[in-house]
């Protein structure tokens, strides 16, 4: 038996056309895995974020955060949540934090924006299907217009 020396034409349009649909199938399925990796990094945030809003309510229920007339126990702003505030049952007033950093919102478009201004927050004041910004911050939610793979937009999540 001889050994091929080299391809033929129908072998080469036979590779290439394999390689083809190969290369097709494997375009898709890396831009739902790079949406996937995005979307457990949104959840991931979503979770600490929402831990620690629920952390700083538990805290000023229990007496740890100074009441205000007129507060409803939830944080003014996503940064008390990294500044902290005092403990006014510790005797030296070591402030209580409740995140190391506030995590940005993986679908946010703009790099230059801070962390907290990747979000859209909602005050407690402020009905659930029409979130709006008020004097506290109840909840986050992401500002993407764009819906997961699970056919449920980003901002509902």
């Amino acid at each position: 038996m001889k050994a091929q020396q080299g391809f033929t034409l129908i072998e080469m349009v036979v590779t290439v056309v394999i390689v083809g649909i190969l290369a097709s199938a494997l375009v898709p399925m890396a831009h739902i895995s790079a949406k996937r990796s995005k979307e457990v990094e949104l959840r991931t945030a979503l979770r600490d974020i929402r831990s620690a809003l629920d952390a700083y309510k538990k805290a000023y229920d229990e007496g740890r955060i100074e009441k205000q007339v007129d507060a409803t126990g939830y944080p003014r702003s996503l940064e008390l949540l990294t500044e902290g505030v005092p403990d006014v049952r510790d005797a030296k007033k070591k402030p209580l934090r409740f995140l190391r950093r506030i995590p940005r919102d993986p679908l946010y478009p703009d790099p230059q924006a801070s962390a907290a201004d990747t979000w859209g927050k909602r005050s407690y004041e402020s009905s659930s299907d029409a979130p709006q910004e008020g004097a506290d911050v109840y909840d986050v939610y992401s500002l993407s217009h764009d819906t997961g793979i699970n056919g449920i937009p980003y901002r509902l999540w």
